[in-house]
């Protein structure tokens, strides 16, 4: 049988953000004397979720789960100010993951609404990110996911207005919407695609590196995470047949058939050993050759997570 060529994409997998977060799960469930508590999945990896639940880590959907005095770790998705008020009211010792990147999309939220901007949130309204993005001010905040809905927004004062992004969505997409925004209030002002994370755009910029030489495509990682879809979405704008898997035992064995050249890469919140079980799932069916496609080397790094709220256990956290 012909041998396959897998194109590695890099960088691909865990971002400085992810690795931050679930650090910081890790660190609070090794000093916490009882379970640690996650208000939503820390990262989307099913993966992950599940090894952190063995060491006694309870993910929940709402504070309103969680016992009194137990400690409380936000995801790296960011929450909006009404999870903080609530936490300061019960006391809950608050360990706070949020990704910086999303944290700097709040504090441009917030700045905007002070100056008394409609704020207009480029992303996916049912995603957790955009729920915390929209969760900053009282304002009036809209969410649009395409130019369609651009063309359907009324507002009381378009000279007063202002966008943000979700951090993890597709490039080429935000700067059609960016600027069919700007078509349609020209007073608009936003930060063009700066606030969609670095980790996502290397990670599409790889994936095209890839798909131009690649027959079909795999990307690892969950299917509720937002940019790992996004990955799919653009090998399928490549007129790349491609496929997402959670797991290496996912993929079709059919779907390497006849073909000589697959490219593979990983959604952000994805472990690497999700993709070399991938490799060796393949390895299993065809002899494989790897090459790696690098388009940048990541060596951004971010502050560790503030951890002052396991010493004030009993005390009002603040923030």
């Amino acid at each position: 049988m012909e041998p396959l060529t897998v194109l590695l994409a890099s960088p691909r997998g865990f971002c400085a953000g992810v690795e931050r977060a679930i650090h910081a799960v890790e660190m609070v469930r090794s000093r916490a004397a009882g379970p640690v508590y996650v208000r939503h999945e820390i990262v989307h990896n099913r993966r992950v979720v599940e090894t952190l639940k063995q060491a006694d880590v309870v993910f929940v959907d709402d504070l309103s789960e969680i016992p009194d005095g137990a400690v409380t770790v936000l995801s790296a998705h960011g929450v909006g100010r009404e999870v903080y008020d609530e936490a300061d009211l019960r006391r809950l010792p608050l360990v706070d993951a949020t990704c910086p990147l999303v944290r700097r999309v709040h504090t441009e939220v917030r700045r905007h609404a002070r100056e008394g901007r409609t704020v207009i949130v480029i992303g996916h309204a049912d995603h957790v990110e955009v729920q915390g993005i929209c969760g900053q001010t009282e304002g009036r905040v809209l969410v649009v996911e395409s130019i369609a809905d651009v063309a359907r927004l009324t507002l009381p004062q378009p000279e007063r207005v202002a966008y943000v992004t979700q951090t993890t969505l597709s490039v080429s997409d935000t700067r059609e919407i960016i600027a069919a925004l700007k078509a349609r209030f020209p007073a608009i002002v936003g930060p063009d695609t700066k606030t969609i994370c670095y980790a996502t755009q290397n990670r599409q910029a790889a994936l095209r590196a890839v798909a131009a030489r690649a027959e079909r495509l795999v990307v690892c990682g969950a299917r509720n995470s937002s940019n790992t879809n996004r990955l799919r979405d653009l090998g399928e704008a490549a007129n790349r047949p491609t496929v997402l898997v959670e797991e290496a035992r996912e993929l079709p064995r059919t779907f390497v058939d006849g073909i000589s050249v697959l490219g593979l890469t990983a959604g952000a919140s994805t472990p690497e050993t999700i993709v070399q079980e991938t490799i060796a799932q393949l390895a299993g069916w065809r002899t494989v050759a790897v090459e790696e496609v690098t388009v940048a080397e990541e060596r951004v790094t971010f502050a560790p997570v503030d951890l002052g709220a396991l010493d004030r256990l009993g005390e009002t956290v603040t923030r």
